[in-house]
This record gives structure tokens, C-alpha cells and sequence, in this order.
């Protein structure tokens, strides 16, 4: 008869519903803080207002391809908000929640979107990392950066973001076995907001749940509501805290669900249908969070009026700093990859610049 060797489970955490009420008996200590929940309530719509206005600069000409960050608001400003500064953010390419609270400028992001990759040189902890592109190559780099914290013996933890479609790449996969083998302090979050571009969450994976791919490495893992800011600091704060006194790695699968197109290049009516959209709307982030803090008394219509309208000022400040800044030059494409050029680069760098005359 065969024996049991090891059983395991995932569990799943919400704090507040779809209608912001409080659910469950241990509710975070943070959901009776509502100074705290306002500040980020405020840094979600105004990361919402940016959303917005950037795709409608997409749409005009002003900035290149753009990924949204609609519907991700509170598990972005929620990883965000846990983290020490002297932690470490490895992103993905919408994360813009997390890195605003992280001091990464709206205009910065923009430029980066625009085709000028001094964006990436952003403000902010100089020792994040970049955005990321291909697809869960952050992971490693997470993963590096908390070996060297070990190695160090520096309470530091390494927070990496990766998407449902990302979690099924050999990257992801082999942070999770790097962070098991070493025990590194490190967080991986997978947003799983159920559609990788035009694949959904039910053609990508038969599994129950994405965070059990964290228990083949013997990770603790766990899912989250993902539109619920209260459970996703709540998860962030335990990882981290867990990570920060050498107790390893952690797991995190929030559920969400992207709202917008993949991108600007994208047309997601094209494989889902709107019923389903519609379902999703209901579900979003700053609603719930909007009901109850005014449920608590801690917000009202005309706080939210001033919001908006802060919001916007904000947001158009930044568009008018992005389009201010002067083009980098063509010499530029040519100036940050070796610290001295090859010949036929020299060349190149030389002709090219002689035409422009």
C-alpha cells in the first residue's frame, strides 16, 4: 500500500469584498488605520488618472506601444507600500503603483514609453531594477540580488513581479528553485490577472492554482484577493517580515484581472467577450476600497472630487515635463554600450552623424 510522503495546501485570503465589507474573523491591523488606507486609496487613482492619460497619448502619437495597469491598482500601490527602501523591486512592465510610491516620477515613465531609454535611469532607489520586457527574466534577476543580500548578511529582501503566462516560463521556475536551494529573502508575486495577451488562465494551466507552483520548491505560497489592498499588504508584510528574519522565500498569487488591452498594441475584443469584462468591472479595486472607507467615515464625494481634480493637475504636469525634454540625440544609440566603441560601430556612429549635418 503506498504511504503518504507530504500533502499540501493553498490557502486564500480576502479582507474585503467586492461591496467593501470586511470578511473573516482576523482582520488586518491595517484595515483600522484609515489615514494609511486614504494615502493609498489616494496614490491608486491617481495612478488610475496616469493610466488613462497615457493611453490617450498612445492613441494621439505622443508615446509609443504602452502596457496598462488598469485593474492592478491595489496589489501595485500594496507591494509597493510594504517594501523598505532599502529593498529591492525587480518589475515587470506595469508595476507603475509600486514604483510611484517607490519615487519613481509619472514622467519618467513616459519616457521610458516614449522611446527614450533615459527613463529607465528613473528616481527612486537606485538599486531597483529597470523594466523588464522579456518575459520573467526579472525573476533571476531577484533572485541575484537576494543571494548577494545573503551573502552580505543584510536584512534585505528581493521583490520580483511576474504575470500568470510569465509564471510558466523556465525563469520563473528556476528563481523558485534558486530561492529554495539557497533560502534567499525574496518575494514572488504572481499577478495573475487571467489572460497572457490572448491566452487565457484556463489554456495555460490545469493546476487548481498558480501559487502551487511555489510548493514544488518547497516555498510557502498562498493566494490573495488581488483587488483587495487590505489582504495584498497583508500578504506583503508577512513575506517580507518572514524574508527579513531569514526565514526564506515566499509566494504570493493575487487575483486580479486586466481590464484593459495587454498593451496599446493589443485588441482584446478580439478573444474575450464583454460579458465577462463587464463581470470584472464589478469586482475592481478602487470601488471596494472607495466604499469603505466611506463606510468608516473617513471619505465622502467632495474628497473625491478634490482627488480627481489633484489628480489630473498632476498627471498633465507630468505629460508637460515628458514633452519638454529634449531628444537625446542620434549619438546616443551608439554611447552606452561599450566604454569604448568597437571600429565598425565607430564608423557607423561617425557616418550617421555626418548625414544628419
Amino acid at each position: 500500500m503506498p504511504a503518504t510522503v507530504a500533502s499540501f495546501k493553498i490557502d486564500y485570503y480576502q479582507t474585503l469584498s467586492p461591496d467593501g465589507r470586511l470578511v473573516g474573523d482576523d482582520i488586518p491591523e491595517i484595515a483600522r488605520n484609515t489615514d494609511e488606507l486614504v494615502d493609498l486609496y489616494r496614490l491608486m487613482v491617481k495612478t488610475r488618472v496616469f493610466d488613462k492619460k497615457a493611453v490617450a497619448l498612445q492613441r494621439t502619437g505622443k508615446l509609443g506601444t504602452y502596457a496598462s495597469c488598469l485593474g492592478h491598482e491595489a496589489a501595485h500601490v500594496a507591494i509597493g507600500s510594504a517594501m523598505h527602501e532599502e529593498d529591492c523591486l525587480a518589475p515587470m512592465y506595469r508595476e507603475y503603483g509600486a514604483q510611484f510610491y517607490r519615487g519613481v516620477k509619472m514622467s519618467e515613465v513616459l519616457l521610458y514609453w516614449g522611446g527614450d531609454e533615459r527613463g529607465n535611469d528613473f528616481s527612486g532607489p537606485k538599486h531597483d531594477f529597470a523594466w523588464c520586457v522579456p518575459i520573467a527574466t526579472q525573476c533571476l534577476h531577484a533572485a541575484g540580488a537576494a543571494l548577494a543580500y545573503k551573502l552580505r548578511d543584510e536584512k534585505r529582501v528581493a521583490v520580483t513581479v511576474v504575470g500568470d503566462g510569465g509564471s510558466s516560463k523556465g525563469d520563473f521556475l528556476e528563481a523558485i528553485n534558486a530561492a529554495s536551494a539557497f533560502q534567499l529573502p525574496m518575494v514572488l508575486v504572481i499577478m495573475n490577472n487571467q489572460w497572457a495577451i490572448s491566452v487565457p488562465r484556463s489554456k495555460q494551466n490545469n493546476a487548481k492554482t498558480l501559487a502551487q507552483k511555489g510548493i514544488a520548491g518547497g516555498l510557502p505560497s498562498i493566494q490573495v484577493d488581488g483587488n483587495d489592498l487590505i489582504a495584498c499588504r497583508w500578504a506583503m508584510d508577512n513575506a517580507l517580515q518572514h524574508a527579513r528574519e531569514g526565514k526564506g522565500p515566499t509566494v504570493i498569487e493575487m487575483i486580479t484581472y486586466r481590464l484593459s488591452d495587454h498593451t496599446t498594441a493589443d485588441d482584446a475584443t478580439r478573444y474575450r467577450g464583454g460579458e465577462e469584462v463587464e463581470a470584472a468591472w464589478k469586482r475592481e479595486p478602487l470601488i471596494r476600497l472607495k466604499t469603505y472607507l466611506a463606510e468608516q467615515g473617513a471619505w465622502d464625494d467632495d474628497k473625491e472630487e478634490a482627488l480627481q481634480a489633484e489628480a489630473a493637475e498632476a498627471v498633465q504636469a507630468a505629460v508637460d515635463e515628458y514633452q519638454a525634454v529634449a531628444d537625446p540625440g542620434l549619438e546616443s544609440m551608439f554611447d552606452y554600450m561599450y566604454a569604448s566603441l568597437p571600429h565598425d560601430l565607430e564608423a557607423q556612429r561617425e557616418k550617421a552623424l555626418e548625414e544628419l549635418k
